[in-house]
């Protein structure tokens, strides 16, 4: 009976604060950082289990410990039975009684739980030769409403929705399924709208994107007012008018203030504001929403469960729900966010900017696609140009789209080499930089 023998967690961070890539209004200098855990079975024919969580350095080191913490509850027990039965280890691991004290489903403690969850998807997806997003539509509905939580959930989803949406997306998932092996799916693109990048950098970077397929990109904002206004008419003038700009405040402003700021920009023409304030503050979005409206607001990256996205959508604070792959407690929770999105209307455009989240956030709007919401009307994937080099099974895209993964597993294996380079603080890239 095959059982987990270890659970490997690794600090791994990347020097990205060296050229800046990742900064904003309030992250000036991330150091994007992988909390990195590999899981073992002793069974040697059994493949291993990968995932992350992703941080902007300090502090990855307390994800790590949490990981470790929460890998040490996996019940001693046969894995493939656990693989049957994902839903129930995962309400063991985030509903843990003596966790709960220190969330209860928030912070690094649920991030770890995530990590736990996703490295026994990878098991499992890789145990079926099929990246995660088709072992997802290719379960059944019964399957895939097994693994979601509903618990507070029930005011707003129900068992019996999900059934009744999932079994709707079994007619014509084939024929979807076909489209995105073949067309993808949209991509935008962040990397030319770092706050600390000159302005002749993020002109270059615009136009190098519309050119390599890209329908929107996305600039920091937040910093000061002439400053985002500046920026924009520069960008505007880059891409063109027939390319979208979103925004992102990274949650600088203050509720009383960014309805004014906000309104100020839109004369460019903005696809959507992100992050107006703190994701925690529901009314204080409903509140930016209407007082910009028609700009869309989006929300999510940084919003700690299900329950906040609930009342996120009950409260129609947004028109973008943004999910993150390692904020949330793992491929399960996220079942759960798709399907609230789903139940209310509201388009799914996924954060991806930081190290491994394009590739494994991209498994969630495929399957979204495939079997949920059925649609990708208004509906995008975050990309960044950062750090793909390092994985064993790195995102790819064509003409600014999306390609189907086709690796079995989550996405999140990073190679060994690149493991052992930038382990810190003793790895060699960081010696390196030291000296």
């Amino acid at each position: 009976m095959p059982r987990i023998s270890a659970a490997r967690v690794t600090d791994v961070r990347f020097p990205t604060s060296l050229q800046l890539d990742g900064s904003d209004a309030v992250n000036v200098d991330p150091d994007y950082s992988a909390a990195y855990l590999e899981l073992v079975v002793d069974d040697p024919s059994w493949p291993r289990g990968y995932a992350l969580v992703f941080t902007g350095g300090r502090g990855n080191e307390v994800v790590c410990s949490a990981i470790e913490s929460v890998a040490a509850l996996l019940p001693g027990r046969d894995v493939e039975d656990m693989l049957a039965n994902l839903g129930e280890v995962s309400h063991a691991l985030v509903h843990d009684s003596q966790f709960r004290w220190i969330g209860p489903e928030k912070g690094a403690t649920h991030m770890a739980a995530g990590a736990v969850i996703n490295a026994l998807w990878d098991i499992k997806a890789k145990r079926a030769g099929k990246p995660l997003w088709r072992l997802l539509a290719d379960s059944s509905p019964e399957e895939l409403v097994d693994v979601v939580d509903f618990s507070h959930l029930h005011d707003a989803l129900t068992r019996d929705d999900a059934l009744e949406m999932l079994r709707a997306g079994q007619e014509g998932k084939a024929e979807r399924i076909a489209e995105l092996e073949a067309n993808g799916y949209a991509a935008y693109t962040t990397g030319p709208g770092w706050l600390g990048y000159t302005d002749e950098k993020m002109q270059r970077l615009a136009r190098e994107a519309v050119d390599a397929g890209f329908g929107m990109i996305k600039l920091k904002v937040a910093g000061n007012l002439a400053d985002d206004q500046r920026r924009l008419r520069l960008a505007r003038e880059a891409v063109g008018s027939e390319i979208g700009i979103a925004i992102d405040a990274n949650q600088r402003w203050e509720v009383d203030e960014a309805a004014d700021w906000i309104n100020a920009l839109g004369e460019f023409d903005l696809w959507w504001v992100e992050e107006p304030t703190s994701p925690d503050d529901i009314l204080g979005h409903a509140r930016i929403r209407r007082e910009i409206s028609p700009i869309p607001v989006a929300t999510g990256e940084a919003v700690q469960n299900r329950i906040v996205f609930k009342q996120l959508l009950q409260a129609e604070a947004i028109d973008v729900m943004q999910i993150d792959a390692t904020r949330v407690a793992g491929v399960n929770e996220n079942i759960a966010n798709l399907l609230l999105a789903a139940k209310f209307g509201v388009p799914v455009c996924p954060h991806a900017g930081g190290v491994g989240l394009c590739e494994l956030v991209q498994h969630f709007s495929f399957f979204d696609y495939a079997v949920i919401s059925r649609s990708q009307e208004k509906r995008m994937i975050e990309y960044v140009d950062h750090l793909h080099e390092h994985f064993a099974a790195p995102v790819r895209l064509r003409h600014g789209r999306y390609q189907a993964p086709t690796a079995p597993g989550i996405g999140a294996e990073i190679l060994s080499d690149s493991v052992e380079q930038w382990t810190y603080p003793a790895g060699p890239g960081w010696s390196s930089l030291r000296a």
